[in-house]
């Protein structure tokens, strides 16, 4: 999830905005078994040095739907763990982050240990300066999982069939809590899958949802990028965490619509994906 600042934005004029991808889970439970087709990915450059982590869902055998801004350049390879956690970290040095090495001849998460690995795809109209915009992507997978089950696409539109605090479902790995910048060793992260029912709180242009934070509903953060906002209770995914409006994961958290045509176009033409299938 990214950080975003609303400076300005009406209805029929243009509006200026500053992001930071998206994280975790607040005020969630662990989901158990709930979800487990909703994983945890890491994605690496082409030297097989650890980048970034985020969520995402199998929604077919080879195909996992996550955010664009987990999928962008210099992402080269992915692997994901659907353990719900927490998983264990390995002995990878995740920090200075400027100084990690490549993977090889490490153990454990985030280097090896994963249930398959895959190649990264991000959105054809993706840009990474205006990444809500389109902040969608793909990772598809070397070998098929077949037993965990799959989240399905949503219909065109379907989003905008809800009512005004409808309640979602969010799933994620990522951090349950965080500080700011100057407090971020108090930030808490472990690897585990959580699952909150923030609300529906409107629509953010036409590209993007804001869903509620709050101690009854939690909401997301750092990490849970690319994670699922199921409608309901249901496993259609109307959106995936994209970006957040505070550092502390306290404000609104937005989530990148699935029902466009142009995502539910790419998506079939590209991997073979439709909805309800």
């Amino acid at each position: 999830m990214r950080k975003l600042t609303v400076l300005l934005v009406t209805l029929a004029a243009a509006f200026v905005i500053g992001m930071t991808p998206a994280a975790a889970i607040t005020n969630g439970d662990p989901d158990g078994e709930g979800h487990p087709y909703v994983g945890l990915v890491t994605f690496y450059d082409e030297e097989g040095v650890y980048l970034w982590r985020c969520t995402a869902t199998l929604i077919a055998p080879t195909i996992l739907l996550t955010a664009g801004h987990c999928t962008e350049d210099p992402a080269a390879s992915a692997q994901v763990w659907f353990d719900s956690g927490p998983i264990q970290a390995g002995d990878y040095p995740l920090s200075p982050v400027e100084d990690r090495p490549s993977c090889n001849g490490y153990t454990g998460w985030p280097c090896t240990g994963g249930d398959a690995t895959g190649t990264p795809y991000t959105h054809p109209d993706y840009d990474p300066n205006a990444f809500y915009l389109h902040d969608l992507g793909v990772v598809e997978l070397d070998t098929a999982i077949t037993d965990r089950g799959f989240g399905e696409l949503p219909s065109e539109g379907q989003l905008e069939t809800l009512e005004k605090h409808a309640t979602l479902t969010a799933v994620g790995y990522g951090l349950q809590r965080s500080f700011p910048p100057s407090a971020a060793w108090k930030n808490e992260g472990v690897r585990i899958r959580m699952v909150a029912n923030p609300r529906l709180m409107g629509f953010y242009g036409d590209f993007a949802i804001l869903t509620s934070f709050g101690a009854n509903t939690g909401g997301t953060c750092f990490g849970d990028s690319g994670g699922p906002i199921f409608i309901g209770d249901t496993n259609v995914i109307g959106a995936v965490t994209s970006f957040g409006t505070t550092d502390t994961c306290k404000g609104h958290n937005g989530a990148y619509r699935v029902d466009q045509a142009d995502d539910l176009a790419w998506l079939a033409e590209e991997f073979g994906v439709t909805s309800g299938s």
